[in-house]
């Protein structure tokens, strides 16, 4: 998996990546650093000269001072050379005063040196070249991944990268806010063809107690990404929403023409996102795809991916993640918040769907989207389960007895809430596959197992 700071440089994924690129793509700090070095060598050099013959009391070859100390002796200063050593090594202790040091002879050797290396590194055949991101290569889909260092925007980046997509990552590993500038520079250097945009923190409990975080990062990053398309000819979108945008309808299962009410500040937050979008593309021939999902569990089925959310944030995650946590006694048992909810056991119920699938859904939107044409589509398996019975399943998929806790239930969660994946069944060709609670999670039971603190357990 490749996470790199937003902030620094995102990473385009191409086996044709050469050395003299990367530096090309960093020619102003490579240069600098050069110029640092080279200076500090002959500064280094210049400091541990060898000292001329040229003493006020020449001394013999080699002697030994009386004192054992390894403390200078009352009867010398600092301007004269150790006597515990061979006269001519003492001048690496203390440079000789009477010289001036050459700080323009060390500038135009540094200089000299920094163009040398320079010189030498432009035989690279890719040094100083157009870079084969910023040009359009027919037949290669180039897709900018927003978050793409995220649970499900890296699983994402993984199913674009084994398709034969060029894919770039950008993220900035600490749920911040995406800078304007920062933005246009990357579209600038690179020639994307779509934006999958996952870039966003979504906690419901969460954006609760920072409801203005939440609009922030949500509504207002997405308005910087559609300029930076506009700006720079990008016409294909595929747009990470959720079911949160909602809220709690009155009918089941929901569709996609149910009333968008949300109850939440993530929902709000979405939702706004999603209009921003709706109206941008009325004045525009983009290829747009939203994408409102239901609660993501699972992992790569081949071991390479797993959920790992930082330690500050696991009382708001997943409930998959607390299920792990509590039977690896990380935690001491898992709380379950809310058992009044009008459903059949009390619990709330929602619509589990696998990560593997999500991600499926996202490529199959992104090779159906057309100029011009909007497509919103739930991803969901179409199947409602209640807390208690994901909590049994997850038992039976780590084999560890898990005690549970039940609280009162959390601000701004809703009872009930299961979608009708009809739609893009029928229009994109998708259904999930990983329909069985158990499957999902013994998947993402055997990477928690290897990595129980996450990608530093690697």
């Amino acid at each position: 998996m490749i996470r790199l700071d937003f902030l620094v440089r995102p990473i385009s994924i191409e086996k044709n990546f050469s050395v003299g690129l990367l530096i090309e793509m960093n020619l102003g700090l490579f240069i600098e650093l050069c110029v640092c070095l080279c200076y500090s060598c002959l500064d280094l050099v210049g400091s541990w000269r060898l000292r001329s013959l040229r003493y006020r009391n020449r001394k013999p070859l080699c002697f030994t001072m009386k004192e054992t100390s390894p403390m200078l002796p009352s009867n010398r200063n600092r301007n004269q050379p150790r006597a515990v050593r061979p006269w001519p090594l003492a001048g690496m202790d203390y440079p000789d005063t009477r010289r001036k040091p050459h700080i323009i002879g060390k500038l135009i050797m540094a200089v000299i040196l920094t163009a040398f290396c320079i010189l030498i590194l432009k035989q690279s055949p890719g040094f100083m070249a157009t870079s084969v991101f910023s040009q359009h290569e027919p037949g290669v889909t180039h897709v900018l991944v927003t978050g793409g260092a995220g649970y499900i925007g890296s699983h994402a980046a993984l199913r674009l990268l084994k398709d034969s997509y060029r894919v770039t990552i950008v993220d900035n590993l600490s749920r911040g806010n995406l800078g304007a500038i920062k933005v246009n520079r990357i579209f600038a250097e690179n020639a994307f063809d779509a934006v999958m945009h996952f870039a966003a923190v979504a906690y419901v409990g969460e954006s609760t107690l920072e409801p203005l975080r939440y609009y922030h990062n949500i509504t207002a990053n997405t308005l910087v990404i559609l300029e930076a398309m506009a700006a720079h000819g990008v016409k294909t979108l595929i747009y990470s929403s959720t079911c949160a945008t909602y809220g709690e309808p009155e009918k089941m299962p929901i569709t996609e023409l149910t009333p968008q009410n949300p109850i939440n500040p993530y929902g709000k937050a979405k939702k706004m996102a999603e209009d921003i979008i709706l109206d941008f593309s009325k004045k525009s021939d983009m290829a747009v795809m939203i994408l409102r999902y239901f609660n993501v569990i699972g992992s790569d089925p081949e071991g390479r991916l797993g959920e790992a959310p930082r330690p500050e944030l696991r009382e708001h995650g997943r409930i998959s993640g607390a299920c792990f946590d509590a039977a690896l006694g990380i935690i001491p048992g898992l709380k379950v918040k809310g058992t009044d909810y009008t459903t059949s056991d009390g619990t709330c119920i929602r619509d589990y769907i696998d990560v593997t699938d999500l991600v499926d859904a996202h490529v199959k939107a992104l090779d159906k989207a057309m100029p011009n044409k909007v497509g919103i589509y739930n991803v969901g398996t179409g199947k409602g389960r209640s807390v208690k019975e994901f909590v049994e399943a997850c038992k039976k998929a780590t084999g560890v007895n898990i005690k549970v806790d039940y609280l009162e239930r959390r601000p701004g969660d809703y009872a009930e809430v299961y979608s009708d994946p009809s739609k893009i069944n029928r229009e994109l060709n998708w259904t999930a596959h990983y329909t069985k609670l158990e499957e999902s999670l013994s998947i993402s039971w055997r990477w928690q197992k290897l990595h129980p603190s996450g990608y530093s357990s690697q």
